[in-house]
């Protein structure tokens, strides 16, 4: 379905702009950073958008500091033309496809960062986040036997096998005309044990700038677009794998060569029943910090409502987290934490938005914006109708999740002296 038309967005840009904050976009705040998050929906060719749209993901993505984004496909121009239209205080860096194996089809995606080089720098490391080689054998030298079953019982889905003899005919074709290779179709396996990411997750270490002669955040930040699937055990199997990776990351570095890991990424977590899903996750967050002891504080503010706006309109006013995706059901997106800074560990959310320098977090409610602007109306007074035909105009154009964003006050002086006590 066709996107907006140039009219209806003017009317989207007017609404905004009467009030940006009504929506949950971010206010510039000096001696502040904002550090955001965005999934955007098979970001690829620039053809794939128009003009009117690039114009907007970049008029907001302007208001981000450091931005992890997810789903950037294997042509990169629609990127770097985002970052073009950004302007010249942002910069990026990209991680190669993944996701499928070179040269055997399937959507390949990359994840990329794009940051503010004013208040943050990029430092020398750049890397994947693995599972390597002896830890995958010790997987399957304790769960062989459930993986070869469950592998088995996949392989004989005739589904499948009707679907795989089709794939490698079309993929033979494909190769001798020279034509884009097909997805090869995923086995339907429900894996009993973790063995590897679907997409590695891709880390990058950055410095975040403030006052002269504070001490720096310094930070490893791992943009991640976890496992969805069919199974619910994959996707939780795919979140504790990462958990453990950067819980063990963190716990190796001591006092004299500390880390903050801070991850950002489309999570894919269940929360679609928000007090149940709540207290499991909230549970595992809890041992975390039960595990990392005083050293180690583990944050993730997007799993409970924000204090200050929960009751405000638009903002979840039931008490559930708020929802990030474009059909308001789920909070898959996330931001997290895991600190040895001190500043970085006495973040929490209730202090959220008591103070303009931060800290602070919100989700850019983009989908109450054009139900508003278009229909005069908030997105949840919608008929049911209504809101499936206006999701179908800007899923594919826009997206189909929402940026989620955390602010944090820059280091100062006075927060230099005393971290470094």
């Amino acid at each position: 379905m066709a996107g907006f038309t140039a009219g209806e967005w003017q009317k989207i840009r007017d609404t905004l702009n009467a009030d940006p904050q009504r929506y949950g976009l971010p206010r510039r705040v000096y001696g502040s950073v904002i550090l955001a998050s965005a999934n955007i929906r098979k970001l690829g060719a620039k053809s794939k958008r128009d003009a009117h749209t690039w114009r907007f993901l970049a008029d907001v993505f302007s208001h981000f500091d450091l931005l992890a984004v997810q789903e950037v496909l294997e042509d990169m121009e629609g990127l770097r033309h985002l970052e073009e239209l950004m302007g010249d205080d942002f910069g990026m860096v990209v991680s190669d496809t993944t996701g499928s194996f070179p040269n055997e089809g399937g959507l390949a995606e990359r994840l990329a960062f794009i940051f503010n080089w004013t208040i943050v720098n990029r430092k020398e490391m750049v890397t994947d986040v693995t599972f390597d080689r002896s830890k995958v054998l010790q997987v399957i030298a304790e769960e062989g036997d459930a993986i070869q079953e469950a592998v088995e019982h996949a392989k004989k889905n005739k589904a499948y096998l009707k679907k795989l003899k089709s794939y490698e005919r079309k993929l033979e074709k494909a190769k001798i005309q020279g034509k884009r290779l097909p997805d090869k179709p995923k086995l339907p396996i429900k894996m009993p044990a973790f063995l590897t990411f679907i997409r590695t997750p891709f880390a990058v270490m950055f410095e975040i700038h403030g006052h002269p002669g504070a001490i720096r955040y310094t930070f490893m930040a791992v943009n991640a677009h976890l496992f969805y699937g069919n199974f619910i055990d994959d996707r939780r199997q795919e979140f504790n794998a990462l958990m453990s990776w950067i819980m063990g990351r963190v716990q190796e570095c001591d006092e004299n060569r500390p880390l903050n890991i801070l991850l950002m990424g489309d999570l894919n977590l269940d929360f679609d029943n928000p007090m149940n899903d709540h207290k499991r996750i909230k549970k595992l967050i809890d041992d975390l910090n039960k595990k990392g002891g005083k050293e180690v504080n583990v944050y993730f503010p997007f799993l409970s409502p924000h204090p200050q706006r929960s009751g405000q309109q638009l903002m979840c006013s039931d008490g559930r987290p708020l929802q990030t995706n474009a059909r308001m059901t789920e909070t898959f997106d996330q931001i997290g934490f895991f600190s040895h800074d001190e500043r970085l560990k006495s973040l929490k959310n209730a202090d959220a938005g008591v103070a303009g320098r931060g800290p602070d977090f919100g989700v850019f409610d983009f989908v109450n914006l054009f139900s508003e602007a278009l229909h005069g109306k908030p997105f949840e007074k919608l008929a049911k109708a209504q809101q499936q035909a206006l999701i179908e105009r800007f899923e594919h154009k826009v997206s189909d999740h929402m940026p989620l964003w955390f602010r944090i006050p820059l280091p100062d002086v006075e927060d230099g002296i005393a971290t470094s006590h």
